[in-house]
């Protein structure tokens, strides 16, 4: 199992509304970094849901429940999309500040690659950060 980081901003597509359709389709990636990172998605992933632009905090999680479709936005063919559940809502979001100012998670992609909309998580990235959030 792998793990990841998808942002979304709440006013277009939030983890309520993520929550209220059980299923959502993660497409609209044009970044290619972020489309290889979808391509290389499986079902079980699990997946930090990101609010950006407006909170910029580790909401949920979520887990990859088919993988390896083609986004359906995408006339040409040419870019990859994922479907995601909602797992559960973290007991305390973790914010963008947080993760920025702890020395352990620096290297994190949220970090490094910042405009990144789907990012790689190390599994020793995901348990510290799930320590954030009173997991």
């Amino acid at each position: 199992m792998a793990y990841w980081l998808m942002k979304s901003e709440p006013d277009a597509y939030g983890w309520n509304d993520l929550v209220k359709e059980g299923e959502g389709t993660w497409d609209g990636v044009r970044n290619h970094r972020a489309a290889n990172n979808l391509r290389a998605m499986e079902v079980g992933d699990e997946v930090f849901f990101y609010h950006s632009n407006i909170g910029k905090e580790i909401v949920g999680i979520a887990t990859v429940s088919k993988a390896g479709i083609t986004d359906p936005s995408d006339s040409e063919g040419k870019w990859a999309a994922v479907k995601v559940k909602p797992v559960r809502k973290l007991k305390r979001p973790v914010t963008l500040a947080q993760v920025k100012g702890d020395p352990k998670l620096a290297e994190m992609e949220l970090v490094k690659f910042s405009r990144l909309s789907v990012g790689v998580v190390t599994p020793q990235e995901w348990d510290y950060v799930l320590g954030l959030a009173g997991e």
